[in-house]
């Protein structure tokens, strides 16, 4: 924690003034999305809709059109959902307790644990993939944490979890997690456990698991889809079906699978038989 205080990063759901919606925001934009890209847009979505029923009383469309080019936008519609649940079942408030947190659409255990711990200073495990990475090395010797959290790496992180102060303790392994004990080329030589962390004291061991792949892009069907997502955020009345074709024109039958898709993931709403448009209402008991 000592570490943290001197190199913490200054981001703005960290500040003093931040409020809890603005923490949840935050974590649900940084979900598989790095802090430099999600800055700008989560500071763009606070000025526009700085509590939950700001959000909760516009269409669903808009959020979508707010998320931009942040990726994965179904969690722009978990938002949209989360705001109204807070509104018709909290007041308007986003609520303290873990178990209200984990009951919005859209909201897992590390959401839950995550707002609970930096919004309201409760004592809860919050297992992003940095921690997750710092303690495997750190505490178990590991290079790399498992594919997925196990029971026994959540026990761990329960047994390493202090008393008091533990908010700031999991957000100061979360930072050095992202600024030093890095996925690729750990800066070990500044980190201030290096003395005990089970990992170096063992030689660093290499990785010598299954080969994880990578993910590609190009040619994708997530690629097709954010083509014709921004062929729609950039409408502001229902496209006819041949104009959203030109967003992909080059492989129908992927097109086709990728709207599809779309629409049954409640990005996207046919308007007739021939035009599409973002959504006007959601049912989230299916997002």
């Amino acid at each position: 924690m000592d570490w943290y205080e001197a190199n913490a990063r200054d981001l703005p759901w960290r500040s003093s003034d931040r409020t809890p919606w603005g923490v949840l925001v935050s974590e649900v934009m940084l979900q598989q999305t790095p802090v430099a890209r999600v800055m700008p847009v989560w500071r763009t979505w606070l000025d526009r809709w700085p509590v939950p029923a700001a959000l909760a009383a516009e269409p669903p469309a808009e959020a979508i059109r707010a998320w931009g080019r942040l990726g994965y936008p179904r969690r722009a519609l978990r938002l949209h959902g989360a705001s109204i649940a807070i509104l018709e079942r909290h007041g308007g408030s986003v609520p303290a307790r873990y178990e209200d947190l984990l009951a919005l659409p859209g909201v897992g255990e590390y959401t839950a644990a995550a707002v609970a711990s930096f919004a309201f200073g409760q004592r809860h495990v919050v297992l992003d993939t940095n921690v997750r990475r710092v303690l495997a090395r750190a505490v178990s010797g590991r290079p790399v944490a498992a594919a997925s959290p196990t029971a026994v790496e959540r026990s761990l992180a329960r047994s390493v979890l202090p008393l008091d102060g533990a908010p700031r303790w999991s957000v100061a392994v979360m930072e050095l997690g992202a600024l030093v004990c890095t996925a690729q080329s750990p800066r070990c030589g500044a980190c201030p456990i290096v003395a005990r962390c089970a990992w170096r004291l063992a030689g660093a061991p290499d990785y010598d698991g299954p080969r994880r792949r990578s993910q590609r892009w190009t040619g994708t069907d997530r690629q097709a889809r954010g083509r014709l997502m921004a062929a729609l955020r950039g409408a502001s009345v229902p496209i006819d079906k041949a104009e959203l074709d030109l967003a992909w024109p080059d492989d129908p039958v992927q097109r086709e699978r990728a709207l599809d898709s779309l629409v049954a993931d409640g990005l996207v709403e046919p308007v007739t038989g021939t035009s599409y448009r973002l959504p006007e209402s959601a049912d989230y008991e299916k997002i």
